[in-house]
């Protein structure tokens, strides 16, 4: 029998694959990438037409951290003349950490 963990793993897994089929960045709009780890929050853009990361940045969890890097990351990006971008939160849920960063990036002038 496996684990809750390796359960929940699999499932996210299992959702990253469902949005990448239809989530493709481009240079006119980016796709904005998420990834978490134990300890930091990163976000970045990629214009997966020609296999490149245009920007990123990390920060320390949590979600007074998320705000202020999505507004950090916004401003990055209105300085690389990005108007517009597609979200992949890469299978994670959306809501705390995820959710706060959407809405600063958002705040911050960025449409999805």
């Amino acid at each position: 029998m496996k684990s809750k963990t390796k359960i929940k793993q699999l499932k996210r897994e299992r959702r990253k694959v469902a949005i990448r089929q239809r989530v493709h960045g481009s240079a006119e709009k980016p796709r904005v990438f998420v990834h978490r780890t134990n300890k930091y929050l990163y976000v970045g853009a990629a214009n997966d037409d020609n296999h490149e990361v245009l920007c990123s940045v990390f920060d320390k969890k949590g979600v007074k951290n998320a705000k202020k890097l999505g507004e950090r990351f916004g401003k990055l990006l209105s300085k690389k003349d990005v108007k517009s971008v597609v979200f992949d939160r890469s299978g994670y849920k959306y809501h705390g950490q995820v959710k706060a960063l959407a809405d600063a990036i958002r705040e911050s002038g960025i449409n999805f």
